[in-house]
């Protein structure tokens, strides 16, 4: 073999850049690397200077770097992309990004000074080269020849591939058993088109879910019938027209998604076409801590709750004293090494920071800490709850904090947030149900009044004079009952704190008084004997964390959340740090903060929301049936339902194939899967297998990939992506950073896939050429010569996506007072000499200019140049708090929850922390299988130099560690008779041979090596995520007659989700979260046997 064929991206022993030259589909193959191989090869074996040439080191220039985004895991990292001659040559950090420098940089900083000046940035940060480069990337589209999941395709044009998905018809007829199949096209789907029908239908439905009479609904949906008679045809049944229009049998689900991107599917999915179903995978990491969010921050607006958030809240590590963590890895993980690592270790180097770990594997994390505290898997409301009750019990609480019942309150007592920790809760049959009204109080009274426009309204009047647009809420002051409105920014009321009476007949406590006794309910010792911990340990914990005022904070993730009593784990610990009134203080409690790029602060320069000339509008249950109860449906037919609800949470990943697949509730068509593999990552992710080798479950699949991965082996289709080093997006920030930003990731190279046509412009074979491509053959609107408008393209992604820089750069002043500077001549100089190498496909700098405008165009020069908009550091804290703030209701009490009845049991679920013991089934069972002889409890882990599904194509990081491996306690291990290196099999009750069945012949064995050591604690046995593929370039595969040899290096060490336990109730899917969402990882038991 000739020397030029030789690099370790070939290098599998059997296969050379010679075996990919014989398959134009992957980029091994393609013109486009073979124009650049010579030089890339000298680049990914480290020999920068010998291909730079004369050229010396170029590096440190400011025109050979182009500022980006990581995406090599989601914390997204701002990094600093180094080209020679057009080909990247290394990554390192960037001095402007606040993840990867501490402190940044100034953001007036110019770019020639900043050049020289790296960030950090982790292993899998600077092996991202290898993402882009890898030589079994597809560059063209592939449509499957064989069974799905056989590995048997042809490479076809992109414009074929479109008319096909668009116009349906026997498209697998050369496929055995397929050949009368006829597979419905999206032109078929797209049945319901004309927006104003759409939003009548949409109105109807609203008065049938509110509806409570069962005859009576039935009379609403023959009404709907009658009035829509000529439409019912585009319905999915018009019995029940809650169902919603055929468009919803068309999904789109995605995996990894930024702004940018997200606006282009839901302008497609919902905005276009018209189907509900675009749904993310959010309940995979971390569900029920962002659900969990949500229900805490849900608003009270106009007599009821509304408007919470899907986020969460984390510690400001910068500032913080004492910190718990609990489930979390920072070191490892979380959000993450890069960006919390310094601030961590800043402070225990500085006698700052002291903190603890709770997680029953000892981490990287763990290794630094003051102590460890190894607990059992799923009790770690157990133990927020004892340490709950230490604060209560000791009157360690911030009285003040938590007497404030409104926003006058909370100002008056300098508080930015405020508790709804005083007001009256409702007992009814010994339980907690609704907050308490005025009327019901007797003191205020309904009357008629009029608004600000003299329109006669309802109004609600206190004897005193005080005069409410809705039924006010009730605190108690000393002693006696008061109204109140939460929002009120004028009127202090401060409540009293610790109620149980009786307020005209009616039973009453206060949120306190709830969260008291569910702390009461066992003894601070009992706790934690559930919790697994000494209780000693535990109470020194307490005692330290109550000594640092509202510089202590619980710092938590998945570890927290992904049981099946996750959600009440998580609001136990938020709650935890709100008796110490340590939300948005520094050290303590503090969200995520980011610039607007969509223009709504501004209003513009492009008010994207404005953008959107004929909006459809969908509606209709989702195929995850969240953000409506099952109750008032038409679909209603007692407990338990099919499939659980949820009302509380969405973007539940693990619901999305096994709904389709038992078509509840409804049949689905056509399903999207982008950057998205939840065969691999999901809990009992072989379940998804069954379903996607079925073409009778979902007739139609279609991936967006960058390789062949272990879900879109199961597609139809699969249409090639650009990587994250030749695109586009708006990465936003993480509850970690404290500091208010919105990285832009950016091109940085040339495309390396095909270049196509759509409506008459050349653009990458990408996300957004599919999506272009299937809006321009189905004549979508909004999409198209007038996409934003008459006169206003959007036919290329250039088209949103320069807007969005655009606002990102004018500001979020209407006046443009808040934007950012133009780039000097040196600066926009420094632009076009970095991106010379780029074809017009991607930039295009006249068209740019012309599109954001003169005015505009220099400030968007400024942002490229910086890889985003970045507040500076002298302006990240304001006082003793943090400059960006929550500032509003955080609810201790959760009414909204409370009026939720749990889709299996027909039982109000729980609006305050409480400790329910996991593993459940979604009916609320217990399981049992310890009783089975499975006796180990199985968690994952994260290395920081894998992530979950994307970086076995890095072979930097394997050379760091080719695999994995089975972690056990040593105490384990002797009573098994094992040792160290031993391989081993995992086995479950619902996988008990301990294997993946692939349903195309294959079967791949749970086996990895044993690693025994006494850092886990016993009873327990782990592995880290990302290893263990069975794609992903490391099998063979077949294109057009060829067979392109897999890398066996990709396939190395255990993926053992497979074992984690299916639902004994839904058969087809993990354990589940049945409130907040989660995918339950940490709650299965194993046996570990010699393989």
């Amino acid at each position: 073999m000739a020397e030029q064929d030789k690099c370790e991206l070939f290098d599998s022993g059997s296969v050379t850049r010679r075996d990919f030259i014989k398959i134009s589909a992957f980029l091994g193959g393609s013109a486009a690397l073979a124009t650049q191989f010579n030089f890339a090869l000298e680049v990914l074996n480290g020999n920068v200077a010998q291909a730079a040439g004369t050229q010396g080191y170029p590096l440190a220039k400011p025109e050979s770097i182009i500022y980006s985004v990581c995406q090599q895991c989601n914390t997204n990292c701002g990094i600093k992309v180094k080209l020679v001659n057009g080909v990247i040559s290394k990554i390192d950090g960037s001095g402007y990004n606040p993840f990867t420098l501490n402190p940044h940089l100034p953001y007036a900083t110019p770019v020639a000074e900043a050049a020289p000046i790296d960030g950090a940035i982790c292993p899998k940060g600077q092996a991202g080269i290898q993402t882009t480069y890898d030589p079994y990337r597809l560059v063209k589209v592939l449509k499957r020849t064989g069974k799905r999941g056989e590995n048997k395709w042809q490479a076809i044009p992109f414009d074929q591939a479109v008319s096909e998905v668009v116009a349906g018809g026997k498209l697998f007829a050369n496929v055995s058993g397929e050949a009368d199949r006829v597979v419905t096209g999206l032109k078929d789907i797209y049945a319901l088109k004309d927006p104003k029908v759409a939003k009548a239908m949409a109105d109807e439905v609203a008065k049938i879910y509110a509806e409570k009479d069962a005859e009576k609904k039935k009379a609403l949906v023959a009404g709907f019938k009658t009035k829509f008679a000529a439409d019912l045809d585009k319905l999915i049944d018009p019995d029940h027209p809650d169902l919603g229009p055929k468009n919803n049998q068309m999904v789109f689900t995605w995996g990894r998604l930024k702004g940018g991107r997200s606006d282009f599917i839901n302008r497609f999915t919902r905005d276009a076409f018209g189907s509900t179903n675009a749904h993310g995978h959010t309940t995979v990491c971390q569900g029920s801590l962002y659900f969990s969010g949500k229900a805490m921050s849900e608003q009270f607006s106009a007599g009821s709750f509304t408007g919470g958030e899907k986020f969460y809240w984390q510690a400001d590590l910068e500032n913080s004293e004492f910190v718990i963590f609990v489930g979390a890895s920072p070191f490892e993980g979380n959000y993450g090494p890069s960006n919390r690592v310094p601030r961590i270790t800043n402070g225990l180097v500085s006698g700052r920071l002291k903190y603890v770990v709770i997680d029953p594997r000892l981490s990287k994390l763990a290794a630094k800490a003051w102590k460890w505290m190894p607990n059992k898997p799923g009790t770690e409301a157990a133990i927020a709850l004892g340490l709950i009750r230490y604060v209560i019990d000791n009157k360690k609480y911030d009285e003040k904090f938590l007497r404030a019942a409104n926003k006058a309150a909370a100002t008056a007592a300098k508080e930015s947030s405020y508790a709804n920790a005083t007001w009256l809760v409702k007992i009814e049959k010994d339980q907690p149900t609704v907050f308490l009204r005025g009327t019901e109080a007797g003191i205020v009274t309904k009357e008629k009044g009029k608004d600000k426009d003299g329109k006669e309204i309802d109004v609600w009047k206190t004897g005193e004079g005080g005069e409410f647009t809705f039924d006010p809420l009730v605190v108690l002051v000393e002693g006696k009952p008061v109204a109140f409105d939460p929002n009120d920014a004028k009127t202090a009321v401060v409540g009293d704190l610790d109620v149980e009476t009786t307020v005209k007949d009616i039973k009453v406590k206060s949120s306190f008084r709830i969260l008291t006794e569910s702390a009461k309910a066992n003894e601070f010792a009992k706790w934690a004997e559930i919790a697994g911990v000494d209780a000693r340990d535990l109470e020194e914990i307490a005692r330290e964390f109550v000594s640092h005022g509202k510089r202590a904070c619980a710092d938590i993730h998945r570890g927290v959340s992904q049981h099946t009593n996750g959600f009440y784990n998580v609001i136990s610990w938020n709650n935890l740090n709100l008796l110490l009134g340590n939300y948005d203080w520094k050290g303590g409690f503090v969200r995520v903060s980011t610039y607007d790029a969509a223009g709504g602060k501004a209003d513009g320069p492009f008010n994207l929301s404005k953008l959107i000339p004929n909006k459809h509008n969908p509606f209709g249950i989702s195929i995850i049936r969240h953000d409506v109860k099952y109750e008032d449906t038409t679909l209603f037919a007692g407990y338990p339902a099919k499939r659980n609800w949820y009302p509380l949470a969405s973007d539940i990943y693990q619901e999305q194939i096994p709904s389709m697949g038992d078509a509840y509730p409804y049949p689905v068509k056509a399903w999207f899967i982008y950057m998205g593999s939840p065969v691999y990552a999901l809990p009992a992710g072989h379940t998804n297998i069954e379903i996607l080798a079925d073409v009778n479950k979902i007739p139609l699949v279609i991936a967006n990939d960058i390789v062949v991965g272990e879900t879109s082996m199961y597609a139809d289709y699969i249409f090639p992506d650009l990587s994250n080093l030749e695109r586009w997006e708006f990465t936003g920030s993480h509850p970690s950073m404290t500091v208010k930003v919105q990285p832009v990731r950016q091109p940085t190279i040339a495309p390396l896939v095909e270049t196509v046509k759509v409506y008459g412009r050349e653009m990458p074979q990408s996300l957004e050429a599919m999506l272009l491509g299937i809006a321009e053959k189905l004549n979508l609107p909004n999409f198209g010569p007038n996409g934003f408008g008459e006169g206003k393209p959007l036919a290329h992604q250039d088209d949103l996506y320069l807007r969005m820089v655009a606002n990102l750069a004018f500001g979020e002043k209407a006046d443009g007072s808040d934007g950012v500077p133009d780039a000097d001549d040196a600066e926009v100089k420094i632009f076009f000499d970095a991106r010379k190498h780029l074809p017009k496909t991607i930039f295009d700098a006249d068209a740019w200019k012309t599109l954001v405008g003169d005015k505009v165009w220099r400030k968007v020069v400024y942002v490229l140049n910086r890889g985003g908009r970045f507040q500076d550091y002298a302006k990240i804290f304001d006082g003793d708090k943090v400059a960006n703030k929550y500032g509003k209701l955080v609810n201790m009490y959760q009414e909204k929850t409370a009026k939720v009845k749990h889709a299996m049991t027909g039982k109000a679920l729980p609006g305050y922390p409480t400790y329910i013991p996991a593993p459940l089934d979604v009916t609320q069972q217990p399981l049992k299988d310890e009783e089975q002889g499975y006796d180990l409890n199985m968690i994952t882990y994260r290395e920081i130099y894998q992530t979950k599904s994307r970086t076995a194509t890095n072979y930097w990081l394997l050379a760091l560690a080719p695999e994995n491996f089975v972690l056990m306690n040593a105490v384990d291990a002797a009573k098994r008779g094992f040792k160290n290196g031993d391989s081993v099999r995992v086995v479950s009750p619902t996988n008990p041979n301990g294997e993946w069945d692939l349903k195309n012949g294959t079967k791949v064995p749970i086996v990895g090596k044993l690693k025994v050591l006494q850092g886990i604690r016993p009873g327990v046995v782990a592995f880290s995520l990302g290893f263990g593929h069975f794609a992903y370039g490391g099998v063979d595969v077949t294109i057009d007659g060829q067979v392109l040899k897999g890398d066996p290096r990709r396939t190395r060490g255990v993926h053992a989700n497979a074992a984690m336990r299916v639902d004994p109730y839904l058969k087809n899917t993990t354990l589940v979260d049945s409130v907040g969402g989660s995918a339950v990882f940490y709650d299965t038991r194993v046996k570990v046997v010699k393989a």
